[in-house]
């Protein structure tokens, strides 16, 4: 089984993930997931803590020699800002005052945090809840990500809309209607990294600009949707078997769980609600004499299992929580009417947000691979991947022709 716990708080020492399940013998470097935690931090529109912090991994056990060990990994991201908070988190018994807050902010963990876990300071519903801990998500999805990389499987992503602002090129389209088996998911973050935003297009990067800019100076924050792909995920991963086992419950349940994300559809979601079949569905096909579709509106997707085609998420993101020109709230100290209370925070991060997906969408396909290849090592698993891959179109039309 491959899982992973996190620990850790927004202002605390650092985050902490223990990753469990990966076979012996992965290559991975702290650089190469330092590559994707910077990506991370990338983004016209990101807050004062993006100055302060350069997130950098530590792998403190389970790798020896750039290699797994098979044993549990532990990474450690460290927080810089921790020297600002060494009092107000310290975790023995404070050594002076500190301000405990009572105004919860609409949108966040804040008030029904405090309610759940019987806290009389909004800041401890703060600091774990906070996206912050997406670092060691993004961590840990890296060493997801390169696993994958050893099958010939990509993760890439680019931002649609910020604040409303499309591309007028629906580049989207171009993901459903155009089925090339040398498609690589990645080369659309090589593309979309390049601009400030993570979109596709110089025009709308200037837009979508503007409309953060007008965001600032209002003291509003924005969100808006982004597209995760995967290209070279093999057919036959998820089962349609039992309601658990599918690939895309997996996958709507893992984007669902990233701070801020509102909806998620695989391939082209709820508009196939508004088509007829004829329109929503994609032909099977034989292209140069291999099973195929003629498009992938599915997403990759049929009966909760990967079809081969890239697995296409959409994802939306809603406004940040935190706003310079605060809405109404309530003092929970005095029960009184009151404006929202202000928290250094972004004004969007939904170019930040699409690579963290590509993180968590890297990990349930990783899950899926070793639910279905697994084995201790590498070599076992690449054997089993091999013999499953080698003989699949061969089965397929023996088992019909006999």
């Amino acid at each position: 089984m491959l899982r992973f716990l996190t620990s850790g708080e927004s202002h605390g020492k650092g985050l902490t993930a223990i990753v469990e399940g990966f076979p012996s013998n992965l290559k991975i470097e702290e650089e190469y997931i330092n590559k994707h935690l910077a990506r991370r931090q990338m983004g016209y529109g990101r807050g004062g803590r993006m100055k302060i912090e350069t997130d950098k991994a530590e792998i403190l056990s389970g790798v020896r020699f750039q290699k797994t060990m098979g044993a549990p990994v532990t990474l450690f991201v460290k927080n810089s800002d921790w020297e600002n908070w060494t009092d107000e988190m310290a975790s023995g018994k404070p050594k002076g005052k500190f301000e405990k807050i009572s105004i919860p902010r609409p949108g966040h963990a804040d008030l029904v945090g405090v309610s759940k876990y019987d806290l009389n300071d909004i800041r401890n519903s703060i600091e774990r809840s906070s996206a912050r801990e997406t670092a060691a998500r993004v961590a840990v999805g890296s060493m997801a990500r390169r696993f994958l990389e050893e099958f010939g499987i990509t993760v890439g992503s680019y931002v649609e809309n910020i604040g409303g602002v499309y591309s007028k090129e629906k580049y989207s389209d171009k993901l459903f209607n155009e089925v090339s088996p040398k498609f690589n998911a990645w080369n659309l973050s090589e593309k979309s990294d390049k601009s400030s935003v993570r979109v596709l297009d110089q025009n709308h990067e200037d837009r979508i600009v503007r409309k953060i800019k007008a965001a600032k100076k209002n003291g509003d924050t924005l969100g808006g949707t982004f597209y995760v792909v995967a290209s070279g995920v093999p057919a036959g991963l998820g089962s349609f078997i039992q309601y658990d086992t599918k690939l895309s419950s997996a996958i709507a349940h893992d984007m669902m769980s990233i701070n801020a994300v509102k909806g998620v559809e695989i391939g082209t979601g709820f508009e196939t609600a508004n088509n007829p079949g004829s329109i929503s569905h994609d032909e099977i096909i034989i292209n140069n004499g291999v099973i195929s579709r003629k498009s992938n509106r599915a997403g990759g997707i049929e009966g909760g299992m990967s079809t081969g085609l890239p697995v296409i998420v959409r994802v939306a993101m809603k406004p940040i929580a935190t706003l310079m020109s605060p809405i109404g709230a309530i003092d929970l100290s005095t029960m009184k009417n009151v404006t929202s209370r202000r928290e250094r925070s972004d004004f969007t991060a939904v170019p930040a947000c699409a690579v963290i997906g590509e993180s968590m969408l890297a990990w349930t396909i990783a899950k899926a691979m070793l639910d279905k290849f697994g084995g201790d090592s590498m070599s076992e698993i690449k054997d089993n991947y091999k013999s499953y891959t080698s003989k699949l179109q061969k089965r397929l039309t023996k088992n019909f022709r006999k």
